[in-house]
């Protein structure tokens, strides 16, 4: 009986992500890509940039009602991934910056707050150094910045990276709202190549971010406690949370679901505190 109440609940979780129907969606042209995102709610912007491999949906399904009952949330997909099309060119944490700011300046938003996921996370942190001026406030849910950030582990996996290790549930998330299922191997391939590749993002460009900063990541999360303080500790403007429990977990992010721990109940809301303090 206890196994059929957890499945139960794990099935209900699944079908209750991003329950909640955007009032806005489409594609917008940036850079020689269609770009696809969701608009949710009403009030100051907030933008929700995705980890690798991932979707809107499974990144921040589980949250996107949350966080629009009190903002405008601005979902996206990047290069390559989800809705998004592709690009003749490998990925980039500075690129896909740029395609987010492209993408805001079609839907003519001057300034917005940001939380980004992971990748995303890195790539928030590439938009604060490029664009400081369309940033408001910005969310760091597990970024790196630094290639010691991870465990010397991770690097070996990376090198091994390929479509069977790859999460079943960010497969099938993909091939569930992809034009062309077909490009799951290049979204694939694009991503690993890119973390294969990443460099370290120097510290006088992290120290010159000037936004106020909230830094989360779970204690048992790919990003080591250590590098979350040094990143902290660089940012005049930050604030740190190390939540307990594995990489998204605090979001619920679709490959935790499994652990039915429900973090966002509470992580949710010191988000929204940080975001509506006055500066």
């Amino acid at each position: 009986m206890k196994k059929l109440l957890i499945l139960t609940s794990l099935i209900a979780s699944n079908l209750s992500l991003n329950a909640q129907s955007p009032s806005k969606s489409g594609y917008a042209p940036v850079k020689g890509i269609k770009m696809y995102y969701q608009v949710y709610g009403e009030g100051k912007p907030l933008v929700l940039i995705h980890g690798g491999g991932s979707t809107i949906e499974t990144s921040f399904g589980r949250i996107i009602p949350m966080l629009a009952k009190h903002r405008k949330v601005i979902a996206v997909e990047l290069q390559a991934h989800g809705r998004t099309s592709d690009r003749n060119s490998d990925l980039s944490f500075e690129q896909d910056a740029d395609d987010v700011v492209g993408l805001l300046k079609e839907l003519e938003i001057d300034k917005s707050d940001f939380f980004g996921f992971s990748n995303g996370g890195t790539t928030t942190l590439q938009i604060a150094i490029r664009h400081p001026e369309i940033v408001n406030k910005i969310v760091l849910g597990s970024a790196l910045s630094k290639r010691n950030g991870v465990p010397a582990q991770f690097w070996d996996f990376m090198k091994q990276a390929n479509l069977d290790n790859m999460p079943q549930e960010l497969k099938d998330a993909y091939t569930k709202v992809a034009p062309n299922p077909s490009g799951l191997q290049i979204m694939h391939d694009r991503d690993a190549k890119r973390m294969l590749n990443f460099r370290d993002i120097p510290d006088e460009k992290i120290i010159s971010i000037k936004a106020p900063v909230l830094i989360i990541i779970g204690d048992k999360d790919v990003i080591i406690p250590e590098h979350a303080l040094k990143i902290h500790r660089l940012l005049a403007s930050s604030e740190l949370a190390i939540i307990p429990g594995t990489h998204g977990e605090y979001i619920e992010e679709i490959t935790t679901l499994k652990f039915n721990t429900h973090q966002a109940s509470f992580v949710i809301p010191m988000i929204e505190i940080f975001l509506d303090k006055v500066k």
